[in-house]
């Protein structure tokens, strides 16, 4: 057995699940199995920060992070500050 962590943030919130789970787990299953409200909208998934395939197998402690979509671009942004700061 492994224990892993799925984790979802907003920007005012977070919900997180540690799971125990059988060694060969993917990342998909345990998504699935962690069942936090929103994770259906995510279009990105990274274990560790680095971006990770649905079936992708999990190892013990691995943190599993759903990813947001993007609200705005961050190159426009960029560009923008830019813009004011000239």
């Amino acid at each position: 057995m492994i224990t892993v962590e799925v984790v979802l943030a907003w920007p005012d919130r977070a919900a997180s699940k540690v799971l125990t789970l059988a060694e060969g787990t993917t990342v998909a299953e345990a998504i699935a199995l962690a069942g936090i409200e929103g994770s259906g909208q995510c279009p990105a998934v990274a274990v560790h920060g680095l971006l990770a395939k649905p079936d992708q197998v999990l190892r013990e402690g691995d943190r599993v992070e759903l990813l947001r979509p993007l609200l705005a671009d961050p190159k426009d942004n960029r560009r923008r500050r830019a813009r004011a700061g000239s």
